[in-house]
């Protein structure tokens, strides 16, 4: 078998639990487009964890939820206030911009996260017609460097935003990561902090494909069923996304999955932090850790077990832990990397 990838959550397999709800909802025919059982069962699931106006709705990937949720906030004159390293600002090979055609405000971060202050700073163009106009503030959670807004650095976004007649987006990839982190449910992290609009991930965190579009407040979901149609991301059999939300969020499997994932990054972190020529960039809050390393040692290293690169003039690399990830393939890429630096 080949050793585990280090790359990316998204390169994990898929949760057995969720495997089985795959199983159960191949028997038989349902009704297409979500008017089956299954689909019924999550909406009220998710209503279950994120409150009674919670409306769900199923898209085939994290980019289509992105684009397709900030699609239904806009106009073609708004623009959307982001991070510099936001995935929909880095990662999406300029979806927002063509699916969307909005444009994106991206503001420097500090550790992955913005404030009130980088909204603050284009507010002085509400109602200027020279001026594309910002409509809404995405925040990542957790961030691309694996950090994580506290409930009060998202609700001090918030009020700002709301003051300002902006709607807050969370793109929450990695949302039960950063739930796990802080010892929190997934509702004191959005609703109860003024998000309006969730991108949630399940691929990431166990689940084999489908993400989720979650009007937090019912006020922004009335257009949504559209744009989901003409941004392509209506699926006819619909239950087979819908039944993985289902084993995911009905019981704790998103949280025992996060859990997972963050504690091996952890110990990663642990393990790697006395290596001579290893440095822990990154402050490790979620599953992911940021380290420099000698860079004659990333090849050879890589040769053994896949990563990214993330800055290339550092060299800065990412090591990515999953649901699956164990305690022995955590201690077999510290001893792999101890020898490769030691070895350059």
């Amino acid at each position: 078998m080949p050793k585990k990838s280090f790359a990316s959550d998204n390169n994990s397999g898929v949760h057995p639990q969720v495997m089985e709800a795959l199983a159960e909802a191949n028997a038989g025919h349902c009704v297409a487009y979500g008017n089956d059982p299954y689909t019924e069962a999550a909406r009220e699931v998710f209503k279950d964890v994120f409150g009674p106006e919670a409306e769900p709705f199923f898209v085939f990937n994290g980019t289509g939820a992105n684009v397709s949720a900030l699609a239904s906030l806009t106009r073609p004159w708004n623009a959307v206030v982001c991070s510099d390293c936001a995935h929909i600002n880095v990662d999406e090979c300029g979806a927002p911009e063509r699916g969307a055609g909005i444009k994106m405000l991206a503001e420097p971060h500090v550790d992955g996260k913005i404030g009130p202050e980088a909204i603050e700073r284009h507010l002085h163009c509400l109602g200027f017609e020279h001026h594309s106009q910002p409509a809404v503030v995405s925040l990542t959670q957790a961030t691309e460097l694996g950090t994580v807004y506290t409930p009060e650095e998202i609700r001090a976004v918030a009020d700002r935003a709301h003051q300002a007649g902006m709607v807050v987006h969370m793109d929450g990839a990695r949302l039960a990561n950063a739930a796990e982190f802080l010892g929190l449910g997934l509702k004191a992290l959005t609703v109860d902090c003024g998000v309006d609009v969730l991108s949630f991930g399940g691929t990431k965190n166990g689940l084999m494909f489908g993400e989720a579009v979650v009007f937090l407040n019912p006020l922004h979901s009335d257009i949504f069923k559209f744009v989901r149609k003409q941004s392509m991301q209506l699926h006819s059999k619909m239950r087979y996304i819908a039944a993985q939300y289902v084993a995911l969020l009905a019981g704790d499997l998103w949280l025992c999955n996060a859990r997972n994932a963050n504690a091996m990054a952890r110990l990663l972190a642990e393990q790697i932090a006395a290596i001579p020529g290893v440095e822990i960039t990154r402050p490790v809050e979620t599953n992911g850790v940021f380290a420099t390393l000698p860079s004659e040692a990333i090849e050879p290293l890589r040769e053994q077990y896949y990563f990214y690169t993330w800055d290339q003039d550092l060299p800065e690399v990412r090591w990515m832990c999953s649901f699956d990830t164990t305690e022995k393939d955590v201690l077999g890429f510290a001893r792999a990397l101890a020898e490769v630096v030691a070895g350059h």
